[in-house]
């Protein structure tokens, strides 16, 4: 069984929407998987964030906005009255609940509530197409099976003993709907998977029920070796390991969930990123295996700040590190790079919440220095310890800018660059000109 995502894009439009069939084999036995309608959750943030400011006639006005737009996506969805009043029964359930929440105290948990709306209606939507058109298919709710631990971590043996059955009593049926992002928490209340999400809800069922492979379908043709927002001719990547996939994707590649890959990686079940604009396209394979003596792609991650603490008292101290460090988990705060030296310590973060409280404790073993504004250029390939030359190239391409911190070799796949912000785009297409 395969297992196929179809990001926000990918169901934007009644057209695209009916386009999946396309793509999708109803006669293959697969799960699929969809995002919201692109647009939606960000409406959906945005009246969760009304109500939690007590704003409740905005919340409603955005409501109505929303909820007429669904009107005219059914009436281009959905064409016999029969099951055009399905597609209606479906719009005035989700949009009544929303309404409802205006009577309730509202709370993060019912904000949770509101995101989950998007995955819930174009599923279900997309449900009601399938049988208006004949193509037999299950709606299978990720609330039934989908579940987070206390630490916001799946549960992957909680999707197996809970997905597999469900899949088990429709042996006569093909196809599989259900929701990506969204799940429940260690408390049974509505939770996601955060941002993005979508790509870790198809690997995660991969994982689960040990798929024979997982599709990511977006509006790209697979990872590029560079971004194609800024520098022209990049190309796709045929092949990444998984490895390689997981820094391009933390690093800034954004056609990827970061935390995608870690599921399908620790099964061994390959993912494909494909193009639902261009199905015949190639995209990218991510697998086990590597491509060796390769540099594969750039990929850059903005907002960074970076930190360095100073302190003559360093030298040669015992467990200094180790204070720096706890410094950053008591705040909860992940750390991107990091460089030494005898005398201080350089470190980058993304998450600012609490830059003011950490900066504060840090004051307290040396003298704090704050660079806002800066990007981590992420170089991914073959860099293992027995290499020569790659690293030199990577230098060389960017001799003229100012960078800020280097670190290279706590992985055999990545070299990455801090520069000022300002400095990104001419980075991104001197590594490229180099390199490629």
């Amino acid at each position: 069984m395969k297992v196929l995502k179809f990001g926000g894009t990918s169901v934007g439009s009644p057209a695209r929407m009916k386009a999946l069939l396309d793509i999708i084999n109803p006669a293959e036995r697969q799960v699929v998987v969809l995002s919201a309608v692109s647009g939606t959750t960000n409406s959906l943030v945005e009246i969760g964030q009304a109500y939690l400011a007590g704003d409740k006639k905005k919340a409603a006005q955005l409501i109505t906005i929303l909820k007429d737009k669904y009107e005219i996506f059914i009436k281009e969805l959905l064409a016999k009255p029969e099951f055009l009043s399905q597609g209606q029964e479906v719009i005035d359930y989700h949009f009544s609940l929303l309404s409802n929440l205006a009577n309730d105290h509202f709370t993060n948990i019912e904000d949770k509530i509101v995101v989950a709306q998007g995955e819930l209606l174009s599923t279900t939507l997309y449900h009601v197409y399938l049988k208006e058109i004949g193509v037999p298919s299950v709606l299978l709710p990720a609330l039934d099976f989908m579940k987070i631990d206390e630490d916001n971590e799946p549960i992957v043996d909680y999707i197996t003993e809970n997905l597999q059955p469900l899949l088990d009593q429709h042996p006569e049926v093909d196809l599989f709907i259900t929701q990506g992002y969204i799940c429940r928490n260690a408390y049974g209340e509505i939770d996601n998977l955060r941002r993005g999400g979508s790509d870790y809800t198809a690997s995660l069922i991969g994982a689960g029920i040990r798929s024979e492979e997982v599709q990511i379908w977006t509006d790209i043709d697979g990872m590029h070796n560079n971004d194609p927002r800024i520098v022209k001719g990049t190309q796709p990547i045929a092949q990444l390991s998984f490895d390689e996939a997981a820094e391009l994707a933390y690093f800034g590649a954004k056609i990827l969930h970061p935390q995608s890959v870690f599921p399908a990686q620790r099964y061994k079940i390959p993912v494909r990123l494909l193009n639902t604009m261009d199905p015949k396209a190639q995209g990218t394979l991510i697998t086990n295996t590597s491509e060796k003596d390769k540099i594969k792609s750039i990929a850059a991650k903005d907002a960074i700040t970076a930190i360095k603490i100073q302190s003559s008292r360093m030298l040669l101290a015992h467990g200094f590190l180790r204070k720096v460090f706890e410094v950053f988990e008591r705040y909860k705060t992940s750390i991107d790079m990091i460089t030494t030296s005898e005398v201080g310590v350089s470190v980058t973060i993304d998450d600012t919440t609490y830059l003011g409280d950490i900066t504060k404790e840090l004051n307290t073993y040396g003298s704090v220095e704050i660079d806002v504004n800066q990007t981590i250029i992420c170089v991914v390939g073959d860099f293992g310890a027995e290499k020569h030359g790659y690293a030199a190239r990577v230098l060389e391409a960017v001799k003229h800018i100012p960078l800020r911190m280097i670190s290279y070799g706590g992985s055999d796949h990545n070299l990455s660059l801090l520069v000022k912000t300002e400095d990104k785009v001419e980075t991104l297409r001197s590594l490229h000109n180099r390199l490629f």
